[in-house]
């Protein structure tokens, strides 16, 4: 279970010890990647470089409204600084709004950004979608050239359901991959959501979940 998880540690007032326990934990555990913020990318990187835990960061966060081309910049910078993984949130107004060819360009300029190694994964914030709008995301960040679509920044009004991760996987189909975040706080919900047709798991609560530890409410 442990290489599911991305160790996530996205809070604004997050210290740089923070940031290293998340780290250490994230070696101890084995975990697929740590997620941080942009300014912690370099840190993490330098802190991981004996490590196969991989540098996942935050593209756009958490708003998605940032313009394309600073978007595009945030990635290529947090590449340059020892990021292997980006999570870019889309534009979300724009999706609502049927602007179908801006949200695609939007994501294709952070995919053209970043070199064909760095995984990119496209956040879609499902609670703020229709289910035809968390439909069209999808095909339009598969069509974009991502590698992933994933639910929730965890910011907003809500995070993974079950439902939202198995249309997510219908409409993907079996080759990018799904990223369920936000309330998954325990070891059965991540069955829950891999069953569903996850194949990663944004949460800070990975430690408590693999020792079976209680998870705190407020927790991502």
């Amino acid at each position: 279970m442990n290489k599911y998880f991305d160790h996530t540690l996205l809070k604004p007032e997050a210290t740089q010890l923070q940031i290293l326990a998340l780290i250490n934990e994230a070696k101890e555990y084995a975990f697929m990647s740590v997620c941080v913020n942009p300014t912690w990318v370099a840190f993490a990187a330098e802190e991981l470089q004996d490590s196969d835990v991989k540098v996942c960061t935050v593209i756009g966060f958490p708003l998605g409204a940032t313009t394309s081309a600073v978007k595009a910049f945030e990635a290529k910078n947090a590449v340059e600084n020892g990021a292997d993984e980006v999570d870019m949130v889309i534009n979300i107004g724009r999706l609502k709004a049927k602007e179908y060819d801006a949200v695609k360009k939007d994501i294709e300029a952070v995919v053209q950004a970043v070199s064909a190694q760095t995984l990119v994964k496209v956040i879609i914030e499902t609670c703020l979608l229709t289910d035809a709008e968390k439909i069209k995301a999808c095909e339009l960040s598969k069509a974009a050239g991502a590698d992933f679509v994933k639910t929730s920044t965890g910011f907003s009004t809500g995070g993974a359901t079950v439902a939202d991760i198995r249309l997510m996987r219908q409409t993907v189909g079996p080759d990018l991959g799904v990223k369920a975040s936000g309330g998954v706080k325990s070891s059965e919900d991540v069955e829950k959501m891999l069953a569903a047709g996850a194949t990663r798991i944004g949460t800070s609560s990975g430690v408590q979940i693999i020792t079976h530890q209680q998870t705190d409410k407020n927790s991502y």
